[in-house]
Formats: structure tokens, sequence, C-alpha cells
């Protein structure tokens, strides 16, 4: 019986490039070449060494400091933008742990109150109104915390 050799996950960068590969990088280039990020000395230095390139990792150095093709530099300074203000609006953990467990803290306190008002046949006092309070420090301090890391940006 022949074993089977099992093979380890390989490294993409480490894996080696075939020429549709190479053949996609100089086209990237050409492109850049043509919207006038590379100069033509640039553009024949790394075709020829996209050409010459055996792995992956040879091939991305090419393309590492070049933008997608037809982005301008606007484009990437709006994603970038964007990226920010998403990053700046996201709640710190801490706060994001405190607001799951308060939220679960008054849906159980509202179900149990729901389920002694439907079966007790006299008024029950609303005691989950007593959540408020918590609730409303909490948003203080959400509300304060996002207005300080505003501050620093």
């Amino acid at each position: 019986m022949a074993k089977e050799v099992a093979r380890q996950p390989e490294r993409v960068e480490t894996m080696r490039a075939a020429d549709s590969d190479r053949q996609q990088i100089a086209d990237r280039l050409k492109m850049s070449l043509d919207e006038g990020r590379l100069s033509l000395a640039e553009y024949d230095d790394r075709v020829r060494e996209a050409y010459a390139a055996r792995t992956y990792a040879d091939l991305l150095v090419l393309v590492n400091d070049l933008p997608e093709p037809g982005l301008s530099a606007a484009d990437v300074s709006a994603r970038r933008a964007a990226e920010a203000r998403r990053a700046a609006r996201r709640l710190p953990t801490a706060l994001m742990v405190l607001w799951t467990v308060w939220g679960a803290l008054a849906a159980v306190n509202v179900a149990v109150w729901l389920i002694v008002a439907a079966t007790v046949g006299t008024d029950v006092y609303v005691w989950p109104v007593w959540l408020l309070v918590p609730g409303v420090a909490l948003g203080a301090v959400t509300i304060g915390v996002q207005e300080i890391r505003r501050r620093h940006r």
C-alpha cells in the first residue's frame, strides 16, 4: 500500500506563479503606465521583473504601491475617509458588551413582567421602568466616549 503524503498548506506568496499570472501583472502595469502612475523606465523595469518572477510574492511586490486600475487619487482618498468615518462610529468593545448585557437584562425583565401581569388578576407594578436609569447612564457614557474619540481625531 502506498502511503499518501499529506501536503502542508502553502502560503500563497511562496507558490510558483504561472505565465497567465505574469501576464495579468504586466497588464496591470500597462494600465498604470497609461494612467501616468509609472514612468516608462519604471514600467520597463517592472515588466522585466514580472516576466522573471517565480513566485506570487515576486509578482505582488511589483504592484503593491499601485491603486486598483481606474481609481483616481480622489477615489482612494474618499475610500480611506469613509473607512476612517466607519471606524470612528464603531463603539469600543467594552461599551458593546455593556449594551448587550443591559439589553439582555431589560428583555428578561420585561418578559417576566409581562408574564406576571398576564397571570395575576390585579395591576402589577411596572418594575422594568427602573432599567431606564442604568440605560440612560450608559447612553450618556456612550455619547461622552464618542465625543472624546471625535475630538482626538
